[in-house]
């Protein structure tokens, strides 16, 4: 059963262990400590995998195997970044290496019928008269490369240095993205954007709980390190 203390939500007491620690109680066998680290951290996550994917199944997906990954190699973390941006370049890669993917299957996706893509994603058509909604789609116009530095600047509120070296670009690159993807939204969606940036693609509790089941029941199978 999942701790219910542990937040949903990306705030983390003061009183809680900072990162580093997790990870030292988790090498020595307090796994399910893992727990505290996805929670802490999945929200930046999701919206990362989701900038890149333009799909909320498949950004979950996507930051469930990060994760599953992140855990693997959790002994090679040397600390020397800060692991939500260790976090985040697996995210990143897990998403590209999804979409090589997605492309070798484009013309199979493109003969499914509209009718049952679209019962596959009811959370969305419920979101359509949104105002959320409306950004989000804005969003998912700009090119893959602005979109992603958009949502870890403006949504997620990196610094140019972190979104930097989360992505392994330079930060002039950063601030020239971000420049153009701003640019590129529409004048009067812009207007709209400021307030409802903090509820683009929420991570909220039903949908964490359901992704750290599932990583915790595949850390499971996993043989003892």
């Amino acid at each position: 059963m999942l701790n219910p203390a542990l937040s949903a939500g990306p705030a983390v007491s003061s009183a809680a262990p900072d990162d580093l620690d997790v990870i030292e109680r988790v090498l020595g066998g307090e796994t399910s400590l893992f727990e505290l680290l996805m929670r802490r951290h999945n929200q930046r996550l999701f919206r990362t995998a989701r900038a890149i994917m333009k799909d909320d199944v498949e950004a979950e997906d996507v930051v469930q195997e990060a994760y599953v990954r992140a855990f693997v190699s959790l002994r090679s973390f040397e600390g020397r970044a800060q692991l939500s941006t260790w976090l985040t370049r697996i995210v990143v890669h897990e998403a590209a290496a999804r979409l090589r993917q997605r492309k070798q299957v484009a013309a199979l996706a493109a003969t499914l019928d509209p009718a049952v893509v679209e019962q596959a994603h009811p959370e969305r058509e419920a979101a359509t008269k949104e105002l959320t909604a409306l950004v989000e789609r804005a969003i998912d116009q700009l090119p893959d490369d602005f979109r992603v530095v958009l949502m870890l600047r403006a949504v997620e509120g990196l610094s140019g240095s972190e979104t930097a070296a989360s992505l392994g670009i330079p930060e002039d690159t950063v601030k020239t993205r971000l420049f153009r993807a701003r640019a590129q939204l529409h004048e009067a969606m812009e207007r709209e954007l400021a307030p409802a940036l903090s509820n683009v693609h929420r991570f909220l509790a039903e949908r964490c709980d359901r992704l750290v089941r599932g990583v915790m029941a595949r850390l499971a199978l996993l043989p003892t390190q």
